[in-house]
């Protein structure tokens, strides 16, 4: 079975082509037989086109066209033509997926793609405004170069349908609970992947694991998980609640908007500051980026110093919320961005448990390590460094639901 997987964003649309046998799923993510990305560019109608089979090839151009429908189209045709074909014609995909941020209440599973189902997305696009027109406007555009070729939407909020009403339901009036609004988490598709790969890397059962799953990217979120299913989270109602991230506040008193409001703020300039000028770039001046954030701090940045300082404080903070969830602790996943690439981060998080009898490796923890353990022989808890994969995941999904029709 051949599958597209599309990963949409308000910049950029990442593509890649996996080949899964049809008698059983793979269970350790291969590479894609072809990646493709759309970088839409500031100049209208500009894109660049990078693409690159398994076999090496690459192609990188810049391009300009009358829509993103026609960029998209041609960045299909590198599917089968010139160095970087891997197909002879588009009709042997068999599937597409793709990956939706917000499913709202209504999609607590992977569902084949109906005019329904693009109504409910669109309906949710206030409530993930960077995130779900995007996932529409792929949508369309297979619909489009592909005819009608079975699509199925994969949800970020799905993983997190089992949160218990106690994690899931803010404190507010009950109306807010009639009217949907409730904690509905995000990152899924990353942490049902990270635990599950987890119990590959450990070789046990995933259902016997306490697992906290820490999703450090310029988004964050963690994940509390027993018996493989999330029983808390930190991102909420929208993907700006819990920690502190590149650009995003995370969780403030509310009661600071209230008192913005009454000073004169609009809706609009809070939207901005709290989405786009807090976090890591708020708070040091400087950068969303951490790598920035942290050679700043190194010179000498005292804003810089506080941003790293307000990151560590929060996520470890949130960490043992989510302790106190499960009420025990056997795995940490740090995957994303952050998580996989910051040695630093890791150590500090790190060292805040040792209460715990957690224990890690320092050589190993700087070793770039991938998919790997990277805690003591006689740590308590297992230390785990995992490279998410989404569109892997999403592969496996689409996969399992056309092989249960």
């Amino acid at each position: 079975m051949k599958v597209l997987v599309l990963n949409a964003g308000s910049s950029s649309q990442k593509s890649c082509l996996y080949k899964i046998p049809d008698d059983a799923p793979l269970q350790e993510a291969p590479q894609p037989l072809w990646e493709g990305k759309i970088n839409w560019t500031q100049d209208q109608g500009g894109a660049e086109i990078v693409v690159e089979k398994s076999t090496g090839e690459k192609l990188r151009e810049t391009i300009a066209g009358d829509s993103r429908q026609t960029q998209f189209a041609y960045l299909l045709q590198t599917l089968t033509s010139g160095k970087t074909q891997v197909i002879g014609d588009l009709s042997e995909i068999d599937v597409v997926g793709h990956r939706v941020v917000h499913g709202g209440q209504s999609y607590r599973h992977s569902v084949i793609i109906t005019e329904e189902v693009k109504k409910a997305i669109a309906d949710l696009c206030n409530l993930a405004p960077a995130h779900n027109p995007a996932a529409l406007a792929g949508i369309d555009a297979i619909e489009k170069s592909l005819g009608n070729v079975t699509q199925i939407a994969v949800f970020d909020t799905s993983f997190h349908a089992t949160l218990p009403d106690a994690a899931a339901i803010y404190p507010g009036p009950y109306e807010w609970v009639e009217q949907g609004i409730r904690r509905y988490g995000f990152h899924g598709i990353s942490h049902q992947y990270c635990s599950q790969r987890a119990a590959q890397i450990l070789g046990q059962d995933l259902a016997a694991l306490r697992i906290i799953s820490c999703h450090l990217g310029n988004g964050a979120s963690l994940a509390a998980v027993a018996n493989g299913h999330s029983i808390d989270t930190t991102m909420g109602f929208t993907p700006l609640d819990g920690l502190m991230m590149g650009s995003r506040c995370g969780s403030i008193d509310p009661g600071i908007l209230i008192y913005l409001l009454r000073r004169g703020d609009s809706a609009e300039s809070l939207d901005y500051a709290l989405n786009k000028a807090s976090g890591l770039r708020g708070i040091s001046g400087i950068s969303s980026d951490l790598p920035a954030v942290i050679t700043a701090m190194n010179q000498g940045n005292k804003r810089a110093q506080l941003a790293w300082d307000i990151y560590v404080h929060r996520l470890k903070a949130e960490i043992g919320a989510m302790l106190a969830s499960l009420a025990g602790l056997d795995v940490l996943i740090f995957t994303a961005g952050i998580g996989e690439n910051s040695a630093a981060i890791r150590q500090a998080v790190c060292e805040g448990f040792g209460f715990l009898g957690l224990k890690i490796d320092s050589e190993k923890n700087q070793n770039q390590p991938v998919d790997a353990d990277i805690a003591t022989p006689d740590s308590t808890v297992r230390v785990l460094v995992i490279h998410t994969q989404e569109d892997w995941a999403i592969a496996q999904q689409c996969w399992e639901l056309v092989k249960s029709r």
